[in-house]
């Protein structure tokens, strides 16, 4: 315990760019460990990244769809063991950090996964003080578009005792318009995604605006109708209708898994129920910014335990690459059935890369926006 206290107040008088460094000086001291270092998750989920090390003769990270030693650990949220080499993963409120590989003999496992838990908190708060682990996650550089989109954003996953969540969008590094954002406040949970319109820096300030309107409104206690008319009001006002946002906020309560709804536009919601996938039919309303004063009303649907929920944008659904039919027509569906086992975090990604596959691993002409949501419901 000793040990543990001490890693905390160690990782807390470190600067936030040393925390790797900090950590293996204490795995060194502590526990036993010859060498260590953390792979992190790139922009597209693709593969994992050495911050320390770059070592080809025997590389720590890899291509996810390898399925190496620390594709499963980030993929199975479990250790991975393989000879004297120790792979844990980073993990904070759900929130995929990376992986923390370790070498050495005869390590003890358990006290080593409580100072993998410390150190994601501890990267995950650092982030926002320093540029260093973002440059780790590049694989090439992010347009100005895509740089203002993935500082919207509120995360890549999140878990809480009722449900599991996550997000991604693409082409990662150069999305403009599409976003995802969510809060968990006051035993409920609030989650909207947006399809934005345009390209480049346009689209993204457009989509900034109506995200940051539609904070305002949430964290002044204001509900999903709040939300969406001060959004709208305020696109509106910058805009005169000439630019508009479809986007679809939805509000769970989670004592009871009642979902509201204000569908605002294109995207999609998908439910999956035991064997069954089915489109969550809701009366589309007016996008975000199209009138002035326009004014929103709430449906709802009910989720049960065990039920997951996908959401998509229509650059997902409504992709045609060259004279092909549409990704949703077929393709997506099987995607979306295909991930089935598959935590969200997992299936957002095994149904982007069918995306990219469908594109044939060219980007996409349109943005893309997946959100897939596990709900477990009440303890």
């Amino acid at each position: 315990m000793a040990a543990d206290d001490d890693f905390g107040a160690r990782l807390r008088a470190t600067a936030p760019d040393l925390l790797v460094e900090a950590a293996a000086d204490h795995l060194r001291e502590w526990h036993g460990v010859d060498a260590a270092d953390v792979l992190f998750a790139d922009y597209r989920i693709s593969g994992l990244w050495p911050l320390l090390d770059d070592r080809d003769d025997d590389p720590l990270g890899g291509i996810l769809r390898d399925r190496g030693a620390s594709a499963r650990c980030f993929a199975g949220q479990q250790p991975v063991v393989e000879g004297r080499r120790v792979f844990l993963p980073l993990t904070a409120w759900g929130e995929r950090v990376g992986v923390l590989v370790l070498d050495g003999d005869g390590l003890d496992l358990d006290r080593l996964a409580e100072t993998a838990d410390e150190l994601a908190v501890a990267l995950r708060a650092a982030d926002r003080d320093t540029d260093r682990y973002r440059r780790a996650r590049r694989r090439e550089r992010l347009t100005m578009a895509a740089e203002m989109q993935w500082d919207l954003l509120p995360g890549r996953s999140l878990s809480h005792p009722r449900f599991e969540l996550a997000g991604q969008l693409e082409p990662a590094y150069t999305v403009a318009g599409d976003h995802f954002d969510w809060a968990v406040t006051d035993e409920k949970l609030t989650l909207t995604v947006m399809n934005g319109s345009g390209t480049g820096l346009a689209a993204s300030a457009l989509s900034g605006l109506a995200v940051n309107a539609m904070r305002n409104a949430r964290r002044s206690a204001g509900d999903i109708v709040e939300q969406a008319e001060l959004a709208s009001d305020t696109v509106f006002a910058h805009y005169g209708g000439e630019r508009h946002v479809a986007t679809l906020l939805l509000e769970a309560d989670l004592a009871t898994g009642r979902v509201a709804a204000v569908d605002a536009g294109s995207p999609h919601a998908f439910r999956i129920r035991g064997a069954t996938l089915s489109p969550i039919t809701l009366d589309q309303q007016l996008p975000l910014g199209m009138f002035g004063e326009a004014r929103y009303s709430t449906q709802g649907f009910l989720l049960e335990p065990g039920d997951r929920l996908f959401i998509v944008s229509d650059g997902v659904h409504a992709a045609t690459p060259g004279s092909r039919e549409a990704f949703g027509q077929a393709a997506m569906i099987t995607a979306i059935r295909a991930t089935k086992l598959q935590p969200p975090a997992e299936a957002v990604g095994a149904v982007m890369r069918g995306l990219q596959d469908y594109h044939e691993d060219t980007d996409p002409d349109d943005d893309a926006v997946i959100v897939c949501l596990d709900w477990h419901g009440a303890d």
